[in-house]
């Protein structure tokens, strides 16, 4: 669950131990949030002043949780090593689920030794570039991914690597553009447009909620009518902080 998270740019800002179940569901979307540009460390949630739950220490905060739950547990565990065991799973478990989440990502279809340093190069120059994190990955293989990039060059660093990989399954990326794209939102509810929305509904006006409902039916789909709605904000229109009503 948490790989797929990061897969798709989701912070979900308050990973206490009663927000998350066993069953591998996402609940409480309070002060959740989809990254714009791409930062590792990127918080929204107004109460995280620490950056406790950041994208990038999800997984860590996920291994945590479970150790509370081994805790809970132990009473009924005849073998304290046996719950210590299961908990440290989890790093390996995460790291396997983490790259076939970008694996599939980048179009490969297979498993190389060097994917995950390709991986997170790409993330690195993303995070340095400013990218926009779902329309990079969504765009990968054409000039808007480049054009991304507020350094283009960074790009064209990973853009010739990621093409070298995907020769060693014998393709290019036109070959791979369907199953990309079904890993590669086009539309997700930016900060911003539902900044927009929540201010107009208020007054009374909900076309905007209704038009942003009816785009992320279809998330993977070209967005067509709702292009204006897959464009990062304008400086302006920046959304810093989240709260548990957002």
């Amino acid at each position: 669950l948490v790989a797929a998270w990061l897969g798709i740019g989701f912070i979900h800002g308050v990973m206490n131990t009663d927000n998350m179940t066993v069953s591998g569901e996402t609940i409480d979307y309070g002060p959740c949030a989809f990254m714009d540009d791409f930062s590792p460390m990127r918080v929204f949630s107004s109460i995280d002043h620490q950056g406790r739950y950041a994208f990038s220490r999800q997984p860590d905060i996920a291994m945590w949780n479970l150790a509370q739950l081994a805790t809970a547990l132990l009473p009924l565990i005849e073998d304290v090593k046996d719950a210590q065991a299961a908990v440290d799973r989890f790093p390996a478990l995460f790291r396997d689920a983490w790259l076939t989440v970008f694996r599939a990502k980048l179009g490969l279809q297979t498993a190389d030794e060097g994917d995950e340093e390709l991986i997170l190069a790409l993330l690195d120059a993303m995070a340095k570039g400013k990218a926009d994190f779902t329309n990079t990955f969504r765009s990968l293989g054409t000039p808007e991914a480049r054009d991304a990039f507020s350094d283009p060059e960074l790009y064209d660093v990973l853009d010739k690597s990621w093409k070298k990989r995907l020769g060693k399954e014998g393709a290019v990326p036109d070959d791979r553009v369907e199953t990309m794209h079904a890993e590669n939102p086009a539309l997700i509810p930016r900060n911003h447009r539902i900044e927009q929305a929540i201010q107009a509904a208020v007054a009374g006006d909900l076309s905007l909620f209704e038009r942003l409902n009816a785009a992320l039916l279809a998330p993977f789909s070209d967005p067509g009518e709702f292009a204006d709605l897959a464009r990062p904000p304008t400086e302006s229109e920046v959304v810093c902080q989240t709260f548990c009503g957002t």
